[in-house]
């Protein structure tokens, strides 16, 4: 073999090598970047981690008191039918009761010889009995 060759078959060794190294050098300087890239994305965060668990302890308490206005709202509406329900009781009661004073006042003036009849009496209103003593 010729020293020439020989030479040729060094350097393109020596250049192989040279590629190689120069390779494995580029690519864990670019994994060094990239860990250290990651670890500034961490570290970012970290620092929100804080602030975004604030937010979803708010998010949640919001909530709650949102189901607790609702709970109370059904609450107040149910008081309210029942109220309403309550008062047509009272006011059917009360038509009733009117109806049978009315019948009373009636009888009285029935019964009372110095009475007029109701239609002629001066002043009285439809629905409001006379008292003529």
């Amino acid at each position: 073999m010729s020293t020439t060759v020989a030479i040729v078959i060094i350097v393109v060794v020596v250049l192989v090598v040279l590629l190689v190294a120069g390779a494995w050098v580029s690519m864990r300087k670019r994994r060094e970047h990239q860990r250290a890239e990651a670890k500034g994305i961490r570290d970012r965060a970290a620092e929100r981690e804080f602030e975004v668990g604030r937010r979803e302890a708010r998010a949640e308490e919001t909530a709650a008191k949102s189901r607790a206005a609702k709970a109370e709202g059904e609450i107040k509406a149910a008081q309210a039918e029942q109220l309403s329900q309550q008062a047509h009781v009272h006011r059917s009661e009360a038509a009733d009761s009117r109806t049978e004073l009315d019948k009373e006042w009636e009888r009285a003036d029935k019964v009372d010889p110095d009475s007029k009849p109701r239609e002629k009496q001066q002043g009285a209103e439809p629905g409001q009995p006379s008292r003529n003593p």
